[in-house]
């Protein structure tokens, strides 16, 4: 009960109650708060139970009550006597009828709202058999019956759309986004348009355009076509791979194998196959039943404390102990019979278990097997995408190791000759090094030769004079070109510029009448906009003076509802007053000594003859 009692006020203290409850305070609550507890939960799953309880009589309270749980399937426990008594203590708000109650709505409450909203379409109108005979009724009931079937069918593909991954929220998304697309691209367009409307001859170039683009279109399908007739052809090569390897797979058997071979090995499958279907299958199928039902029995039972786990775990050690003893019990007979009969079962056992381990063996292999050709078949066919032969077998493998042996001859001579070249290159880098060195010391000789004649330096700047001479040459060669071009642009820049001049001149006068349109038409705004602020400013002192009052009306209304809160809680004190006063009244005139003994008046008496008989004087 505690348990069940905090599941309830936690529950209670999150959204969308948030009651802020703690157990001690929920357990201290009257029966008419409790109640309105209950009914909370109720308006929660169904929008319409949100009703004041102390503005409903009991009975009405019960009955609607009863009505929505009927509606969402909630079982009492008990019997009829029982069902009496929970009607009862609905009525006077009694808590051990009330915290199942609410246990249960608040432990499935979205499954609940679910439920009360497809009650309130689809339970279906008691109409009495003789309104039934009139025409008018029996159509429109049928239309009834109808429409009932068509919410079901579309709450269902709803649902499904709900679990297919689809959000609205994400299609909003998608839509706007969209839309922002779609403006920046007309945006987009028109400034196109307004750029290629000063080219020349825009119309025929955008008719050229759209040809292209359509051709491109064009193009776009017809490789699409292509990539598809590629693919069927890629299947139907591999759908014929397959059945010519079915074919050569049954060739090679029929030429091997002789009727006794193939019998035999039609019984051995047999035998498998029965083993598999009689045996091993129904043993799988029922652990996999036992796991299920335990399963079920699991998820179907509450949710367990650590009570409960205690009591498990004493109710487990008794059952090992019982059985431990049971054990010894027959170890201590021993009988000779027995000890016989399960070696027997011993060694029926292990067989079954090699037999079952074997058929595993023999699946796993052919699954294997088959697993393996799948791979055969799919390497192939990428050898075969990728431009490779394929596998070669018996005379082919012999024919193809001949040219390879042949290529080995032939790649053996070519590396011999690339030997040769190598070793004359090397040759050919020495006489160059020889050659460097002598022109080296011929240079260092001419050297000497010109110090000694008086002219050192002669040929360094013979041969730098030839060079820049060369250089001078090649420098004005470009110094021309260069002329050139820019004589050229330059004469296209003129022409571009006159061009440009001559097809902006009407842009320019249409700019000048537009600025002065645009002129006129700010201070027109000016003038709309003084206007505006004038009369925002006479709507904005309105708007003060009509919160204004709307303040002092709210307080008086706050005031005047404090009020009427005060003067029904002394309407109540009063009431209770009186009823004491009534009882008192009738304890004092009743003729009953009991009863007159239980009245104040008596009591204080009592309590006066009392103190001053004891009291010292």
């Amino acid at each position: 009960m505690s348990d069940q009692i905090k599941f309830i006020v936690d529950n209670l203290n999150k959204e969308p109650f948030r009651k802020n409850y703690n157990l001690i305070t929920f357990d201290s609550l009257e029966p008419m708060q409790l109640l309105q507890v209950l009914n909370d939960v109720l308006s929660e799953i169904d929008p319409k139970q949100v009703v004041d309880i102390r503005e409903e009589m009991p009975e009405q309270t019960a009955k609607r009550m009863l009505s929505l749980l009927g509606i969402l399937k909630y079982k009492p426990p008990g019997n009829a006597t029982d069902m009496s008594i929970f009607r009862q203590g609905l009525v006077i708000g009694s808590k051990p009828v009330i915290y199942p109650v609410l246990h249960w709505l608040l432990q499935r409450t979205n499954e609940l709202k679910k439920r009360a909203y497809l009650a309130r379409f689809l339970i279906k109108l008691d109409v009495p058999s003789e309104f039934l005979q009139d025409e008018t009724v029996a159509d429109t009931n049928k239309q009834y019956e109808e429409l009932i079937e068509a919410f079901k069918t579309l709450h269902k593909e709803c649902e499904q759309l709900k679990t297919s991954g689809f959000s609205a929220a994400e299609i909003r998304r998608d839509i706007s986004a969209m839309e922002e697309e779609k403006d920046q691209l007309i945006k987009r367009v028109e400034r196109l348009k307004k750029r290629v409307e000063t080219v020349q001859n825009h119309q025929r170039m955008l008719k050229i355009a759209r040809q292209l683009r359509v051709e491109k279109e064009r193009e776009e399908f017809l490789a699409q076509q292509k990539q598809e007739q590629k693919n069927q052809l890629f299947h139907a090569v591999q759908r014929l791979q397959r059945v010519q390897n079915q074919l050569k797979s049954m060739r090679h058997a029929a030429a091997d194998a002789k009727p006794e071979s193939l019998m035999k090995r039609l019984e051995e499958e047999i035998k498998f196959n029965s083993y598999m279907v009689t045996e091993k299958f129904p043993k799988e199928l029922e652990s996999k039943k036992k796991e299920l039902h335990f399963l079920q029995k699991v998820v179907s039972e509450p949710a367990m404390g650590h009570s409960d786990l205690l009591e498990l775990e004493s109710k487990i050690n008794e059952m090992n102990t019982q059985i431990n003893q049971l054990i010894e019990k027959k170890m201590m007979r021993n009988e000779p019979i027995e000890g016989k009969l399960s070696l027997y079962r011993q060694q029926a056992s292990i067989i079954s278990r090699k037999k079952e381990a074997k058929a595993e063996e023999l699946q796993e292999a052919k699954e294997k097997s088959a697993s393996l050709e799948r791979e055969v078949s799919v390497k192939t066919n990428q050898t075969r995408e990728f431009g490779g032969a394929e596998v070669l077998k018996g005379d082919e493998f012999k024919r193809y190791v001949s040219k390879l042996r042949s290529k080995s001859t032939v790649f053996k001579k070519k590396h011999q000759i690339i030997a040769e070249f190598k070793a004359e290159f090397g040759l050919l880098q020495r006489t160059e090094e020889l050659l460097k060195q002598r022109h080296e010391n011929i240079q260092h000789q001419l050297q000497a030769i010109e110090e000694k004649k008086g002219i050192s330096g002669y040929s360094y700047t013979q041969e730098e004079l030839e060079r820049v001479s060369a250089l001078k040459s090649e420098i004005d060669e470009m110094k021309g070109q260069t002329l050139d071009d820019m004589s050229e642009m330059v004469k296209k820049l003129n022409s571009l510029v006159s061009e440009k001049k001559s097809a902006l001149a009407p842009v320019i006068k249409e700019l000048r009448q537009l600025r002065q349109k645009c002129q006129e038409l700010t201070q027109e705004c000016d003038e709309k906009k003084s206007q505006y602020d004038s009369c925002a400013a006479g709507l904005e002192s309105n708007r003060s003076k009509l919160e204004q009052e709307v303040r002092g009306l709210r307080e008086e209304c706050l005031q005047e509802e404090s009020r009427y809160h005060y003067t029904n809680c002394m309407i109540k004190n009063l009431e209770v007053q009186l009823r004491r006063a009534t009882d008192e009244m009738k304890a004092y005139v009743s003729s009953d000594q009991q009863e007159k003994r239980k009245a104040i008046r008596q009591v204080i008496l009592l309590f006066l003859y009392c103190y001053l008989k004891f009291s010292p004087i």
